[in-house]
Formats: C-alpha cells, sequence, structure tokens
C-alpha cells in the first residue's frame, strides 16, 4: 500500500494513556470524567499515515487509549495499572 493510500489517523505525543497517568498520580486521586474529557481536549496529536501510527505503537509496546471512548478505557487502563 503507497503512502497515498494508507488511511491518515490521530496520534496522541506522548500518548494520551501516558498524560492522563501522569495527571492522576500529580493530582493524588482519580481523575473526573470530566478531567479525562479536558486533557484529551487539550493533548497535542498529530495525524500521520496508518501504518505510521502502526510502527509507533509497536516501538512503544503498547497501545493507546482510543480518543473517542478515553473515558470508559481510561478506567479500563487504570484498572490494569492498579494490578500491576
Amino acid at each position: 500500500m503507497s503512502h497515498d493510500e494508507d488511511p491518515l489517523c490521530a496520534v496522541f505525543m506522548p500518548a494520551l494513556v501516558v498524560i492522563l497517568h501522569a495527571a492522576e498520580q500529580e493530582k493524588g486521586e482519580p481523575l473526573t470524567e470530566a478531567e479525562v474529557l479536558a486533557i484529551r481536549d487539550d493533548a497535542v496529536c498529530m495525524t500521520v499515515p496508518l501504518s505510521v501510527a502502526d510502527d509507533l505503537e509497536r516501538s512503544r509496546g503498547y497501545s493507546d487509549i482510543p480518543p473517542a471512548d478515553c473515558w470508559h478505557a481510561w478506567l479500563s487502563v487504570r484498572e490494569q495499572i492498579a494490578a500491576e
């Protein structure tokens, strides 16, 4: 597939999950849904071809959370982080 045929997607820099985790650590208590959404809306992201996004994810070693459903995804990730 050429880059011209490669669909574009948004990639957060740094990963949204990292930003949310750092914000929650700084706050010292769980983030609210409104806080998670505000952080997502203010976070830096860039549009890249899907193949580049896939390469970034592989090199990072973990998946980011989807911005469209970041609240529910964040709740799930928080549970996983707490269990570690």
